[in-house]
């Protein structure tokens, strides 16, 4: 997007990717909380992800913390291949273990990130709830799921109409840029309020550094997996991730404040397509 569609850039979301936030709130948050010095953390990130390793020092803002914010980012493949190396076999390891706390406890709209439209439906759940002071939890919306590389609705929150598009792959992607392109320069309303935009295909269950050979199907399984966990989890909602409550409270203060600000966002700029 910085390379190719810089007059864009004034409609970029400043939040940061999950796995930064991560990275920044694990060498302050936590390290606080748990009596670490930062400097004995190294933040590894594992995503499916080849962007990721670029995208550790891609700005200063990935320095917020005092630090490098994520040492190193290695791709599920990159985890498998290690994994395979080390001999280690998962059905002899203990289970039930629960993560590290805090930030160990996630949402089911955490988890439907990783698939098309997910981000979208995460959002609009805490959107309703900012517009209506009412929770939406079990809102699920089955017209921006699929496979069809750009979907588009209108919906009502509150009575506020709602347009949002979701593309993912990324020819796709460049075809919603020109139509939000195309009505600025005919000084039309933009046909969107929120896009959702994932460079692979089927989104981050889709991503470049996951196993070799994936195929539709396995994309498809993989996506109905995460909005099964998301289903079934006791919270489904981000906003009413009680770790995440926990976090504003005791630390960020609250969103977009001077301290969420300093560490959850970051800026965008527009960039040669060759490095000089």
């Amino acid at each position: 997007m910085e390379k190719f569609h810089g007059d864009m850039i004034g409609h970029f979301s400043s939040c940061k990717s999950p796995h930064a936030i991560v990275g920044v709130l694990a060498k302050t948050y936590y390290a606080r909380k748990a009596g670490l010095s930062p400097e004995r953390i190294c933040m590894v990130s594992i995503m499916p992800c080849t962007s990721k390793k670029y995208e550790i020092t891609r700005a200063d803002e990935m320095f917020a913390s005092g630090h490098q914010d994520i040492d190193f980012s290695l791709t599920t493949r990159e985890l498998i291949r290690m994994i395979r190396q080390s001999g280690i076999r998962f059905t002899e390891l203990e289970t039930d273990a629960r993560a590290d706390s805090p930030l160990g406890d996630f949402s089911g709209a955490g988890v439907i990130f990783g698939a098309t439209g997910g981000v979208m439906e995460a959002a609009l759940r805490t959107a309703h709830f900012s517009i209506t002071g009412e929770d939406a939890s079990d809102l699920e919306l089955e017209e921006i799921r699929g496979f069809e590389g750009i979907k588009e609705m209108t919906t009502s929150i509150g009575g506020h109409e709602v347009r949002i598009a979701v593309a993912h792959g990324l020819a796709n992607v460049e075809q919603v840029i020109n139509r939000v392109r195309d009505a600025e320069e005919a000084g039309e309303e933009p046909p969107y309020h929120f896009i959702e935009v994932m460079a692979c295909p089927d989104g981050c269950v889709g991503g470049g550094g996951q196993a070799w050979n994936v195929t539709e199907e396995t994309r498809r399984k993989r996506a109905e997996g995460l909005r099964a966990i998301d289903r079934g989890r006791p919270v489904r909602m981000s906003h009413r991730n009680p770790e995440v409550k926990a976090l504003y409270e005791e630390f960020l203060g609250e969103p977009l404040g001077e301290t969420a600000k300093r560490l959850l966002h970051t800026s965008y700029s527009p960039r040669s397509q060759y490095r000089r």
